[in-house]
């Protein structure tokens, strides 16, 4: 497991083993232990691993040809893939721009949405509103609009700021109000930031529909999601959902926009949608939005890789799978089961706070004191030693700091879209092995009567 030799570096020094090989949910290193994927790697692999159907349809690809460049020729996977695209999302989202993967997917959206401003000549608008806590990618124009202070920080610097309103953590608030009041008060804050920032000088409004790392799998209140697109539609403002974690089936829709009704402006995809299979990402927007800029002159982006024919050909195949294998029906079904499953450790462990989420994108959160949900001391590094407890009895999740980063642990559970009942009686069952062992390594409590 030593990398002592290795001339590869990524975030950190934490040793891991060679991979052998994947099938379904599990992952086999060199040593031919077995891992369950319980977070699909980082919330990738939908559809699981080895997938033969898919693989069939890259060979056949590979075997035509691997590359085309989209300014030289048209090819059959890219348009095919955009015309899935678009008939698999809703009403009104009808052109698409393919890329590699989620950081260029939000880049894309915002380069889009402000070039339509200048051709309606709106060049003032060019502030984007996010959430804080959030994450949107990690090159620079989307790290700026990401709200998690570790990963910011360094380089603030670099960035120009753009304005965050609060992330509708209607957990951790202490008052009077039912749940439909406070996501409309969490959309208010929307409006208020519009009018600080000036509504000529507000470009887009870019959200998770479904927290992702950041926030773990947070919900908002039904409530929030029509009144932020009223807010939106007010003051002429773009609303873009940051789908690229929670798109291609994860949550138990194609889109999660599709469970409140929200028809985006912009929606930016990645991660399930290629399902690990080849990097690769999209773009799916209003031909209102896109006709304006290819007639003033053409869209002003892109990158070498844009609407590759063996990643599209990936693609189109895994949007085939989940059609043809029910696995967003599944999603849903699956996800209550993992929910129940979520709700029973919360029972057991005193120190789980909250568990949320939506269809097979869930998290819990460790917690202090339920009354206050204060985090546990940082001093534990709870978020880093469960996973790797979790590591060491196979079992694979996804872990981040809660509160901007600085504070609090929340755990993803988020298996491929194809896992079964019984297969998450047995992530259940190697998660609480490693609460157990969290436990008394850190003085914590159990009800062991649960």
């Amino acid at each position: 497991m030593s990398d002592a030799n290795s001339c590869l570096f990524y975030q950190s020094r934490t040793p891991r083993p060679f991979l052998d090989y994947g099938e379904g949910i599990y992952l086999f290193d060199e040593t031919g232990k077995r891992y369950i994927d319980g977070s699909s790697g980082a919330m990738v692999s939908n559809i699981g691993h080895s997938n033969p159907r898919v693989l069939a349809k890259m060979k056949a690809q590979m075997d035509k040809a691997t590359f085309g460049y989209r300014l030289h020729f048209r090819t059959h996977p890219s348009e095919d893939l955009a015309a899935k695209t678009v008939a698999m999302t809703p009403e009104g989202l009808d052109r698409v721009f393919f890329v590699s993967g989620g950081s260029e997917a939000v880049e894309s959206a915002v380069k889009l949405a402000r070039q339509y401003a200048v051709t309606q000549g709106q060049s003032s608008r060019h502030r984007v509103i996010s959430r804080f806590p959030s994450y949107h990618g990690c090159t620079f124009g989307a790290l700026d609009l990401t709200g998690y202070d570790p990963l910011r920080e360094p380089f603030a610097p670099m960035l120009e700021g753009m304005p965050k309103v609060a992330a509708p953590a209607t957990y951790l608030d202490r008052d009077d109000l039912s749940e439909e009041e406070r996501g409309l008060k969490y959309a208010e804050l929307l409006r208020d930031r519009i009018l600080e920032e000036g509504p000529e000088n507000v470009l887009a409004f870019l959200m998770e529909p479904v927290g992702g790392a950041s926030t773990g799998a947070l919900v908002a209140p039904d409530s929030y999601y029509g009144r932020v697109r009223e807010i939106c539609d007010e003051f002429g403002v773009l609303l873009i959902y940051d789908e690229v974690m929670t798109g291609a089936g994860r949550t138990g829709k194609f889109l999660a926009a599709e469970h409140w009704g929200i028809t985006p402006d912009i929606v930016a995809m990645s991660k399930g949608f290629g399902a690990g299979y080849a990097p690769l990402g999209a773009i799916v927007a209003s031909a209102r939005l896109v006709e304006p800029v290819l007639d003033a002159g053409g869209f002003l982006h892109g990158f070498t890789y844009a609407g590759n024919p063996l990643a599209c050909s990936a693609g189109l195949a895994v949007l085939e799978e989940l059609e043809d294998q029910g696995l967003i029906g599944n999603a849903a079904k699956m996800g209550e089961v993992l929910m129940a499953g979520l709700r029973e450790l919360m029972d057991r462990y005193p120190f789980i706070g909250d568990v949320r989420g939506k269809g097979l994108l869930t998290a819990f959160e460790f917690v202090s004191d339920r009354a206050t949900l204060a985090p546990l001391p940082p001093s534990l590094d709870a978020h880093a030693r469960l996973v790797e407890l979790a590591y060491e009895r196979g079992l694979i999740i996804y872990s981040r700091r809660t509160r901007g980063g600085t504070a609090g642990d929340h755990f993803l559970i988020a298996p491929p879209l194809i896992i079964t009942e019984a297969q998450i009686g047995d992530i259940m069952a190697i998660l609480r092995d490693a609460l157990d062992a969290f436990a008394k390594e850190a003085g914590l409590p159990i009800a062991e009567a649960a």
